[in-house]
C-alpha cells in the first residue's frame, strides 16, 4: 500500500526525498571545496604543485619522468580543478532544486539526470583525478605530507553513495520504473 494524494498518480516514498538531501549533500559539500580553493587559493595551489611535481615522493627515477615540474601547467590543472568543483557544484544545486520542484508536479526524471550528471562528475575528479591519476599516476600515496587519497576516498564515497540512491528504482518516484 502507498501512501498517496486522491489526485496524485505518483507514489509517495522516501527514495526522492533520499535523493533530494544527498543530492544536495554533495552540491554543498563540492561547493565548499570549491569555495575553499577559490578563497584559499595557495593552500590547495600547493598540494596540487608538489603532487604533480612529485617532489616528496620515494623519487624512483623509474616514475619520476612522469612528474610535471612547471609552474603553469601545475597552475592550469588547479584551474581546471576549481572550474570542475564549482560546474559539479552548480549541476548538483541544480539537481536538487529539481528534486524539490518535482515533489511538487511528481516528476523526477528531470532531477535524477542532472543530479547524475552532477554526482558523476564528482566521481570523475575524486576518483580518476585524485585516486588514479594523483595517487597512481603521480605516485601521492608515497607523500606522507601531499596525500589527499583519504579525502578524495570520503568525496567519492559520498558522491557514490548518493549516485546509487538517485538510481534506486523508486527514487524517480515510479517504484520498479528504469527512468
Amino acid at each position: 500500500m502507498t501512501d498517496r494524494h486522491p489526485t496524485d498518480r505518483t507514489p509517495r516514498t522516501g527514495l526522492p526525498l533520499a535523493a533530494a538531501v544527498l543530492t544536495g549533500t554533495v552540491a554543498l559539500l563540492i561547493s565548499l571545496v570549491a569555495f575553499g580553493n577559490i578563497t584559499d587559493f595557495g593552500t590547495n595551489q600547493a598540494f596540487v604543485r608538489h603532487v604533480l611535481a612529485m617532489d616528496t615522493t620515494f623519487k624512483d627515477p623509474d616514475l619520476m619522468w612522469r612528474a610535471i615540474t612547471s609552474h603553469g601547467l601545475q597552475d592550469a590543472a588547479y584551474l581546471a580543478i576549481i572550474a570542475w568543483e564549482t560546474v559539479a557544484g552548480v549541476v548538483l544545486l541544480a539537481g536538487t532544486v529539481l528534486w524539490v520542484a518535482g515533489a511538487r508536479r511528481g516528476g523526477f526524471a528531470r532531477a535524477r539526470q542532472i543530479s547524475t550528471l552532477g554526482l558523476l562528475m564528482v566521481v570523475l575528479l575524486f576518483g580518476v583525478g585524485f585516486l588514479a591519476i594523483g595517487g597512481e599516476w603521480f605516485a601521492m600515496w608515497q607523500s606522507k605530507d601531499w596525500n589527499g587519497l583519504e579525502a578524495a576516498t570520503r568525496n567519492l564515497t559520498v558522491a557514490g553513495i548518493a549516485l546509487l540512491v538517485v538510481h534506486l528504482p523508486g527514487a524517480a518516484g515510479k517504484p520498479g520504473s528504469a527512468e
